[in-house]
């Protein structure tokens, strides 16, 4: 289905047991470009299809066992190949994990198709990374019916999320979608993606403590992704939009030469409070 401004977007993401972050995707996209132009692939055969799955397109794929790394990279490998396919249908293609969520400013008065309509002349868009987190000392329990950040008002700017999720004609992303293949990045100015998998702190520790997954090799990267509770508590938050010019500019001049086709990263670990504007966009 073309976008209301006459591009025709599809959406791909993958997941494997995940019954928390699924109907947030399957809602948001699904408002913003039609059920019928999402693709869900499930890895693994015994994953349940999800509520209202026949609306939209369901890859099941054999599940293969490999380590927290591999996993990642075998993921970005195969939504790329599918991707390259759906060219052939689409003008553009949203590709990213499943707990993600690409916005644009509302402040511009458009729909993330009507925005992404205009010309582009990048490969690839990038949106500002944004990590949400629970602030346990002001916030609770999440309330998935509810939009997010209706119940979050903190996130702490991140270049890891900073990626370039907006292909424009097929790439091949590497590991956990961080760069496009022998491509630069171009971070757009109105782009945003919010990484809920921190939102909530009791869902997290559920999976922290899941014993698969720790013997698949997760147990650093849970304890990396943990201390978002802590920065968001401990770091003072500044205003959103005082910060957002500063850290794409920030993260497009200040990156290793061993990584060039990655955002750089902020040292300072800064927290922002998010704009009103975003309240009950997801």
């Amino acid at each position: 289905m073309p976008g209301e401004g006459g591009k025709t977007i599809g959406v791909i993401s993958m997941a494997r047991n995940d019954e928390f972050f699924i109907p947030g995707w399957m809602r948001y996209y699904g408002s913003q470009f039609g059920h019928e132009n999402l693709f869900l692939i499930l890895d693994g055969m015994d994953q349940p299809l999800p509520a209202g799955h026949e609306k939209i397109n369901v890859i099941r794929l054999p599940h293969r066992t490999l380590s927290r790394a591999r996993g990642d990279s075998n993921r970005s490998k195969i939504v790329s190949y599918i991707a390259k396919a759906l060219f052939y249908r689409y003008e553009i293609i949203i590709a990213h994990d499943i707990d993600e969520i690409l916005v644009a400013d509302p402040d511009r008065g458009l729909s993330l198709g009507d925005y992404l309509a205009r010309p582009v002349k990048y490969a690839a868009l990038s949106a500002l990374g944004l990590d949400v987190g629970q602030h346990l000392e002001l916030e609770k329990a999440i309330d998935p019916e509810r939009p997010f950040l209706e119940q979050r008002s903190f996130a702490h700017v991140s270049a890891r999320y900073t990626k370039p999720v907006v292909a424009t004609r097929p790439v091949n992303w590497g590991s956990g979608f961080h760069r496009v293949r022998g491509r630069n990045f171009h971070i757009d100015p109105n782009l945003y993606l919010f990484h809920f998998g921190m939102v909530d702190y009791e869902i997290s520790k559920a999976k922290k403590d899941d014993q698969a997954l720790l013997d698949a090799g997760w147990s650093g990267h849970f304890d990396r992704r943990h201390m978002i509770f802590d920065i968001i508590m401990k770091n003072k938050a500044v205003n959103g939009d005082e910060f957002f010019m500063t850290a794409r500019r920030r993260e497009s001049l200040f990156r290793s030469f061993y990584a060039w086709n990655k955002p750089g990263m902020l040292s300072e670990r800064p927290v922002i409070k998010i704009p009103e504007r975003f309240r009950s966009v997801v």
